[in-house]
């Protein structure tokens, strides 16, 4: 089984197929950034277009059952989040509402400050705010997982606190690996894990050691060592990947409507687009090259199972489902 949770691919009958190929049995992907609730309507409607033309490539994913069927019927389950809370506006009933219209993780935060939680590229981290304690009882109710893939630490750990259920890091990687500013240290992975959370690493160059250039082997032995430290159980794929998008849609992710200036982010003013991915992994068809650095790095089968999709198929067994 393997699950990636997160891309945000310029979606086409190209990439599809390449998840067929690759061997993808679901994947988490982003379809809101800075949205508001009605603009994230239009963004199911488009999925909505794309799950009708291409019905033996990918289907609709709304709890882990439907990643069987997946594959079963030799298709990729897709399944809804947001990396803002911006779909929401400021009602906390459209909580229920996005649930219902299939989306299932939505972080916090995107590296600002919003109405529930602190971004990590803000000066000061205040922690969850008052709206987003209530938030967080909600998103326990209906089954909408707690995404804080880009919020602060101290959010972080406030929301793993908070929260009655795991919540996860979709994408990210251990600080003390790669010292990214997105990247997470030891006190916020433990958080998180220790309550059953789940930690997805990325694959997007600025958060590896030696970004573009990282090894192969430098990212197996990360997961190993992380594994060894938080449990293997509490930890996958969270590819991050973004084939395909041309580099305006880098300006759309890090400024959206909130800034008249370009924010480049953990990038470079000289390369604010897209930086190359790892010759080892381009694309959905590479994820084999994972897993067998996996096993290089002395990982058991069963081990390799669990990070490669296992993991993933059991968190969404145990969260996406409503709770009274």
């Amino acid at each position: 089984m393997r699950i990636d949770g997160l891309q945000y691919a310029n979606w086409s009958e190209n990439i599809f197929r390449q998840m067929r190929e690759g061997g993808v049995d679901a994947v988490h992907v982003t379809i809101a950034y800075h949205e508001n609730f009605r603009e994230t309507v239009l963004n199911f409607e488009r999925w909505n277009r794309w799950l009708e033309q291409y019905p033996d490539l990918i289907m609709k994913g709304l709890n882990a059952a439907d990643i069987d069927r997946a594959r079963d019927s030799g298709r990729t389950a897709i399944f809804f989040g947001f990396q803002n809370p911006s779909p929401i506006e400021d009602d906390i009933g459209l909580v229920e509402i996005v649930h219902t219209l299939g989306a299932r993780f939505m972080q916090l935060t995107y590296n600002n400050q919003s109405l529930l939680a602190t971004g990590c590229y803000e000066e000061e981290d205040s922690g969850i705010t008052r709206m987003g304690r209530q938030v967080i009882k909600e998103m326990n109710r209906v089954g909408l997982v707690i995404d804080m893939s880009h919020s602060g630490d101290r959010s972080t750990i406030e929301a793993a606190e908070l929260s009655e259920r795991p919540i996860a890091i979709t994408h990210a990687n251990p600080h003390d690996w790669q010292p990214a500013l997105r990247n997470k240290p030891h006190e916020v992975i433990e958080a998180v894990t220790r309550r059953g959370g789940m930690l997805g690493f990325s694959l997007y160059p600025h958060h590896l050691k030696d970004k573009s250039d990282c090894t192969l082997e430098s990212f197996c032995h990360m997961i190993a060592e992380t594994g060894a430290r938080y449990g293997f159980e509490h930890i996958g794929i969270g590819s991050d990947l973004c084939q395909d998008q041309p580099d305006s849609v880098v300006e759309w992710m890090r400024v959206g409507r909130w800034s008249k200036e370009i924010d480049y982010g953990e990038g470079s003013a000289s390369a604010p687009g897209f930086p190359p991915m790892p010759t080892w992994f381009q694309d959905n068809r590479d994820f084999i090259n994972i897993e067998r650095g996996l096993g290089n790095a002395g990982l058991s089968a069963e081990q390799v199972a669990g990070v490669m999709g296992g993991n993933w198929y059991r968190f969404f067994a145990e969260n996406f489902g409503a709770r009274s």
